[in-house]
């Protein structure tokens, strides 16, 4: 029975995924995931790819991870947050919004400086932060569905005791639970 099977059968080892540290650019670690991301052979970018960067402090310890939504955040700060927040990142005011400017334009053609300028912030101040436990190698499959589920996280580290051996992925529980239909 796939469900019985236990996370360290069908999750993704750490190696497989980009690492970084708190007080790397952003910039470094968008790269190094791209690299992860993107098939190495023939330069393509598929959705099969990690979509998720730990990052870990000097003793190789987790601390946070950065995945596509906290990154185009940070790059892109206008698309999240208050109105006010969103304004004020693309360089404008409350009271000008109101005033139904038409042409923004020179608003967004800021866009590709201000990613540059927020790419210089250090991981650590925008990664999201690990709480909890995470998973453990050993623990059945359906647990931790449904730890996921309750957690409302796609993605979860797994441990072997206190060591980070790998992740997993709704993808990866996906598939398994699919599996189930295939047999």
């Amino acid at each position: 029975m796939p469900l019985r099977r236990k996370i360290r059968d069908i999750m993704v080892p750490i190696t497989d995924f980009a690492t970084t540290r708190p007080d790397k650019s952003l910039k470094e670690a968008v790269l190094d995931l791209r690299k992860i991301y993107c098939e190495v052979e023939t330069g393509e970018c598929t959705e099969a790819g990690h979509r998720t960067c730990f990052v870990v402090d000097e003793a190789g310890t987790l601390v946070g991870i950065i995945d596509f939504q906290s990154i185009l955040k940070t790059l892109i700060p206008e698309i999240a947050g208050s109105l006010g927040d969103r304004l004020s990142a693309m360089g404008m005011s409350v009271a000008f919004a109101e005033e139904g400017a038409a042409d923004l334009d020179e608003t967004h053609a800021g866009l590709v400086q201000r990613a540059i300028t927020h790419a210089e912030k250090p991981v650590g101040d925008m990664m999201l932060k690990v709480r909890g436990k995470g998973l453990q190698a050993e623990d059945r499959l359906i647990d931790g569905l449904k730890t996921m589920t309750r957690l409302k996280v796609t993605v979860m580290p797994v441990y072997d005791g206190t060591t980070l051996v790998g992740a997993l992925r709704d993808s990866d529980l996906f598939l398994a639970v699919a599996n189930i239909l295939n047999e």
